[in-house]
C-alpha cells in the first residue's frame, strides 16, 4: 500500500525559512508558527493565502447501543439536535457565526423520518440507526460502502464550494461508544484503556459501557485487522461516512482540523487506510476521552486547544479557527527583518 504524498516538502521549507526572516524574536512565536507553515505547505504557496473558506459538515446518525445503557441521554436527541443545527440554534452554531465558519448538517443514519427538515439533509442517508455493536454488526458491508461513499461525495462538494479547510463533527448519542470501540481495535487495546464518561455518565454507566465495548471487540474478532470492517462491525454509518470524507479530504489535499473522539477516530481509521493522511490533520482540540488522547498520539498529532471540552459537534475544531487564522495571518503580514532593519 503505497502512501499519500504530504503537504509540499519544498514549500514547508519556504514557510520555515519565511517564519525565520521575519521581524520577530527566533521561536518567539511557538506553535502559531508550526501551524502556520503547515497551512502554507498544504496551499502550496509562500506566504499563504488568507484562510477565509473554513467548512464544517456535521455527519448525524443513531448508535443501536445507545439503547443499552451506555449513556446520560436518550437515542432522542440525536434528532432534536439535528433540527437545532439546521435551526441555528446549536452551541456549535455559534461558535461558527463568531468565527465566520460555514456548517453544513447531514442525516447519515438518524432513527427518525425527521419531518420538515430541509431535503438536502438527509439526501445521504443510509438507514436509520445501526446495530447494536456488542450483539451484531454495526452495518453490512454494503451499507459501510454507501456510507463511505457518501462522505467521499460530501467532501467533493465543499471543496468545490471553495472550502480552504475542512472540519467534521458529529451527533449521535451513545457515539462515543463505536469510536472508542474503533480506536481499541486499530491500537490493538482492551476496553479498559479506551472507554471514557463521554456525556458525563456515572460509574456504573461507565463500567457498563466498558463491559459492552469489550464484547464489540471480542465478538469482531480478527476482522479488527481490516480498517474498513472495524466500520463495519464496530463503527456506524455516520462514522464510516466521516471517515470517507478525511480520507477525501487528504488524498486531495486539503487539510483538516480534527474535532473530538469521533472524528479523530474516523482519521485514525482513515490514516490506515491511506498511510499518511495524518499529515494533512490537525488537531483542533483535547477532548476528555481517553480514546482520543491514544489516537491522537499514534498519528503524531497535537491538540491546538485543552480547554476542558467535550461537547461533540465539531466544537472543538471550530473554536481553534481563529487560532490557525491568526498563524496564517502573522506568516503573511508581518513584515520581514531584512525589510525594516537600519
Amino acid at each position: 500500500m503505497s502512501s499519500l504524498p504530504p503537504p509540499d516538502p519544498a514549500v514547508l521549507q519556504q514557510a520555515a525559512s519565511r517564519l525565520s526572516a521575519l521581524a520577530t524574536p527566533p521561536g518567539a512565536l511557538g506553535r502559531l508558527g508550526e501551524l502556520a507553515t503547515w497551512f502554507a505547505a498544504t496551499q502550496g504557496q509562500v506566504p499563504p493565502p488568507a484562510l477565509t473558506q473554513a467548512h464544517l459538515v456535521i455527519f448525524a446518525g443513531d448508535h443501536g447501543i445507545a439503547r443499552h445503557g451506555v449513556s446520560a441521554f436518550p437515542p432522542e436527541i440525536t434528532a432534536a439536535m439535528v433540527r437545532g443545527f439546521v435551526a441555528g440554534t446549536a452551541g456549535v452554531n455559534a461558535l461558527a457565526r463568531a468565527h465566520d465558519v460555514r456548517v453544513r448538517v447531514l442525516d447519515i443514519s438518524v432513527d427518525d423520518d425527521l419531518d420538515g427538515v430541509p431535503a438536502p439533509v438527509q439526501a445521504r442517508k443510509v438507514r436509520r440507526s445501526t446495530g447494536a455493536i456488542h450483539l451484531e454488526d454495526a452495518l453490512s458491508d454494503y451499507e459501510t460502502q454507501r456510507a463511505l461513499s457518501a462522505g467521499r461525495a460530501v467532501a467533493m462538494e465543499e471543496i468545490g464550494a471553495g472550502a480552504q479547510l475542512l472540519m467534521s463533527g458529529d451527533m449521535g448519542i451513545g457515539n462515543t461508544t463505536p469510536a472508542a470501540a474503533m480506536v481499541a481495535a486499530v491500537l490493538g487495546l482492551p476496553a479498559s484503556e479506551v472507554v471514557g464518561r463521554g456525556t458525563g455518565v456515572d460509574d456504573l454507566t461507565l463500567s457498563r459501557k466498558e463491559r459492552l465495548v469489550q464484547q464489540a471487540l471480542t465478538r469482531a474478532g480478527e476482522r479488527t485487522q481490516d480498517p474498513v470492517q472495524v466500520l463495519t462491525a464496530l463503527g456506524s454509518a455516520d462514522l464510516a461516512a466521516t471517515t470517507g470524507y478525511l480520507l477525501t479530504a487528504a488524498e486531495v489535499g486539503v487539510p483538516v482540523l480534527l474535532d473530538g473522539l469521533m472524528s479523530v477516530a474516523c482519521a485514525l481509521v482513515a490514516d490506515v487506510m491511506s498511510p499518511g493522511a495524518a499529515a494533512w490533520f490537525q488537531a483542533g482540540h483535547r477532548s476528555t476521552e481517553p480514546a482520543q488522547e491514544l489516537a491522537l498520539a499514534k498519528m503524531g498529532l497535537e491538540p491546538i486547544l485543552d480547554l476542558g471540552m467535550r461537547l461533540g459537534e465539531g466544537s472543538g475544531a471550530v473554536a481553534a479557527v481563529p487560532v490557525l487564522r491568526s498563524a496564517v495571518a502573522l506568516l503573511r503580514d508581518v513584515a520581514l527583518l531584512d525589510d525594516i532593519a537600519p
